[in-house]
């Protein structure tokens, strides 16, 4: 048996993905009510060294990389003007707030010295650089 009439067009009203999402992609999405907390810090000691160390720097590379590594929510804490021998810094402190509420995701920063408060004199005396 043939069947040699028109049958029209059959049009998915449900489509579904031909190719399956990469899982990096499918957990950031889980991930977007959180956010990614960028930390800058700088004391007063090393402002006098230039901009290559200022927050805007520090903003700029920490945005820019987690752009390209499509972290979610990308939020700031700044720090500018605190030494960081001590955890008595607002941003620092507005930072823990958010993550001990379960907000963060995770945290970036350019370097650990912003967090811990050790410079390249303190690492060097320590024997971490030469």
């Amino acid at each position: 048996m043939t069947n040699t009439g028109n049958l029209g067009t059959i049009e998915a009203t449900n489509p579904v993905l031909t190719v399956a999402p990469l899982k990096e992609d499918t957990e950031m999405l889980r991930a977007t009510d959180k956010i990614t907390a960028l930390y800058c810090r700088l004391s007063q000691e090393d402002a006098n060294e230039g901009d290559s160390n200022s927050i805007t720097n520090q903003k700029d590379i920490l945005l820019r990389y987690a752009k390209e590594h499509r972290f979610p929510n990308p939020t700031f804490f700044v720090d500018d003007g605190y030494s960081g021998t001590n955890y008595d810094r607002p941003g620092f402190q507005q930072m823990l707030s958010e993550i001990e509420a379960g907000k963060v995701a995770v945290v970036l920063s350019k370097d650990c010295c912003a967090i811990m408060g050790l410079n390249q004199k303190d690492l060097e005396n320590q024997g971490i650089l030469a």
